[in-house]
């Protein structure tokens, strides 16, 4: 009997040096919840290789986009793998207060990983609508409550409530059409059916000597470097409005906290790289190096914030 055990326990040992493969065998999944070419999707093709390099491991991206990112992240929210992360941004914590059944909680089936940086939005117009400045496209709207729109690129996404929280913040009122991306909403303004939208920099940077499309302004805390010349909102007319999104890398609750670590000094490796903030910078990322536990107390702290502001603009997604 003593004879069996010992075999028996040689080969779970050598069983479990099978699943736990040294990290160049191993081929570590992104998932990306949108598909190909949306921000997130840009940021994760611009950051794979260099964390590969920096773990000593295969990196891929992986698209799983449908519901608004629910699809994406709840499937790596079930992932027992250790193989695989999310790249996600502050709609992430959203879920919960959007949707009924998500298939996932954002705090308790996730732990942070590593912040990558935050990023704000353009508020855009149709040029032939002839307003020049946040302050009269604001007169516009209230002039006329709810016969105007703006587009986004899908319900609870973060451009549906960069415009969404811009309203509350005004008192304002604009009908909401959501379409599939960014670029489709950016479109509907080109084309001059909607009368609004917000927009991450680097989709709409191309248009900035397009007479079709008039930018207003930025809605981060402080100017985007990529556009110097454009104001805040909270400079241009709408004192104390500010939106903007976070930028990092998730891990479903059961990867280890050994596996956790060994991922974020490789991410910061990787972030360290001069050539790496660059690629960030010209995507519209600020980056800024942060510590697990105080990404976690970020992610924390804006899932309630996050609960207050959709309650504040009253959106709700069945």
């Amino acid at each position: 009997m003593t004879k069996r055990w010992k075999l028996l326990l040689c080969g779970l040992a050598m069983a479990a040096g099978v699943n736990t493969p040294a990290l160049a065998d191993r081929v570590i999944k992104i998932i990306v919840p949108y598909g190909p070419g949306a921000t997130l999707d840009t940021v994760a093709r611009n950051l794979n290789v260099d964390l590969g390099k920096a773990l000593g491991a295969t990196v891929i991206v992986e698209n799983r986009a449908g519901a608004g990112g629910s699809l994406g992240t709840a499937y790596a929210a079930r992932a027992t793998d250790n193989n695989t992360l999310l790249l996600t941004a502050a709609s992430h914590n959203l879920a919960l207060y959007l949707y009924r059944t998500p298939g996932y909680d954002p705090v308790k089936d996730f732990t942070a990983v590593a912040y990558l940086g935050n990023a704000g939005f353009v508020i855009a117009t149709p040029g032939k609508l002839g307003v020049n400045s946040l302050q009269d496209y604001i007169a516009l709207i209230k002039s006329k409550p709810g016969d105007l729109n703006y587009s986004s690129a899908g319900n609870g996404g973060a451009t549906h409530l960069a415009m969404a929280s811009f309203l509350a913040t005004i008192q304002g009122k604009m009908q909401h059409i959501p379409m599939k991306a960014t670029g489709d909403a950016i479109n509907e303004v080109l084309a001059g059916r909607a009368q609004g939208t917000a927009a991450a920099v680097p989709a709409i940077i191309g248009f900035k000597t397009d007479p079709r499309i008039k930018m207003l302004a930025y809605t981060g805390a402080k100017r985007s470097p990529l556009l110097p010349d454009l104001p805040t909102a909270a400079e241009a007319g709408a004192p104390g409005f500010k939106y903007d999104t976070w930028f990092g890398l998730l891990a479903p609750k059961s990867m280890p906290k050994d596996e956790v670590e060994k991922i974020h000094a490789a991410m910061s490796k990787a972030l360290a790289l001069p050539e790496v903030q660059a690629r960030l910078g010209k995507l519209g990322v600020d980056y800024e190096p942060m510590s697990i536990a105080d990404f976690d107390g970020l992610l924390k702290k804006d899932y309630e914030a996050s609960g207050k502001m959709v309650k504040a603009v009253g959106v709700q997604i069945e």
